[in-house]
């Protein structure tokens, strides 16, 4: 397994760059993991995102569906990929700390 090294924390991913244990999450992961992403900062929104996706995958075990994101955050998809502008699955899961969603490439 690869992995991913940022200011002197290493970080086991997968081949796509996604974290193998989303158990091992952290705020400073997620730093490491944004910077991969072309995300230099986080805003309340941002953080918003995250938590919700976290959230979900604690309770469902699996991301959920981009309209069921979007509904439950108050965001639209534009904004989404504003702040995370490989999408909401590749750049928010990823940064979140979820394993790669089925169907994204």
């Amino acid at each position: 397994m690869p992995y991913y090294e940022y200011k002197g924390l290493k970080i086991l991913v997968d081949d796509n760059g996604f974290i193998e244990n989303p158990d091992s999450w952290n705020e400073e992961i997620a730093y490491a993991l944004a910077s991969t992403e072309d995300i230099s900062a986080f805003s309340e929104d941002h953080w918003k995102i995250l938590n919700y996706l976290r959230s979900y995958f604690s309770e469902h075990g699996v991301a959920p569906f981009i309209r069921q994101l979007c509904k439950e955050t108050g965001f639209t998809l534009k904004q989404i990929y504003e702040l995370f502008p490989s999408g909401p699955a590749k750049g928010a899961c990823k940064v979140a700390g979820l394993p790669k969603p089925t169907g994204c490439v």
